[in-house]
């Protein structure tokens, strides 16, 4: 039964490529963007940013941004799916066995009821569906504040994120580690806050995963 809706599903609405839109046959990226996409190299993938080590496969820019673009901004949730895919493919070559549970970054609810939807919850949501498990909603974001992207400051960037999440069920964090994800990595300020929210309540580990890093200029 799972099959023949899957099926139904991908008629009404088929698998596209999420950076160039080519209808495709299954979920997934088509073969000219895999081999044009701005992949970092293995050895670079993943960056330690003070006490936070943080894994991406793709540099953010061209048709990456172009993706994450629509994914936040012009209802491209669908797209969520097959990026959860290399997201899950980067984790298990970065971070095997070095987590017990995925978790994510959240919005607040003012920018969560503006846009609709939480893009790195779907995200997750579509890499834990990679592995049959459910990612762990462990941080409520208290504050709505500016846009990280219109700061270009990395001291400013710390300080914009400085105290705006809080653990949600902390006796349910104590003890794990957490893969943490978020959509894209810039200065890694967003991260290393999340971060240390969750091992001050009591996480064992967090290591950090986006889709895309911003170069260093």
């Amino acid at each position: 039964m799972k099959k023949l809706t899957e099926t139904i599903l991908n008629l009404v609405f088929p698998p596209k490529c999420p950076f160039c839109g080519k209808v495709l046959d299954a979920v997934g990226v088509c073969p000219p963007c895999e081999k044009a996409l701005p992949w970092i190299p293995e050895e670079q993938a993943a960056l330690s940013e003070g006490d936070l080590t943080c894994a991406a496969p793709l540099w953010y820019e061209g048709n990456v941004r172009e993706a994450l673009l629509r994914l936040k901004f012009r209802g491209g949730s669908a797209l969520a799916e097959p990026l959860g895919e290399l997201l899950a493919q980067c984790a298990a070559e970065q971070f095997g066995g070095e987590f017990d549970t995925v978790t994510w970054v959240p919005v607040s609810r003012k920018r969560l009821r503006r846009r609709g939807f939480d893009q790195a919850r779907y995200l997750a949501g579509s890499l834990c569906v990679e592995w049959h498990v459910e990612p762990q909603e462990t941080l409520r974001k208290t504050t709505d504040n500016p846009a990280q992207s219109g700061l270009d400051d990395a001291d400013a960037r710390r300080a914009n994120v400085l105290g705006v999440y809080e653990a949600v069920r902390p006796e349910n964090i104590a003890g794990k580690r957490f893969l943490l994800i978020d959509d894209i990595c810039t200065t890694g300020a967003t991260l290393s806050e999340a971060a240390r929210v969750l091992r001050q309540a009591g996480a064992a580990d967090v290591v950090g995963l986006t889709l895309a890093i911003s170069r260093e200029e």
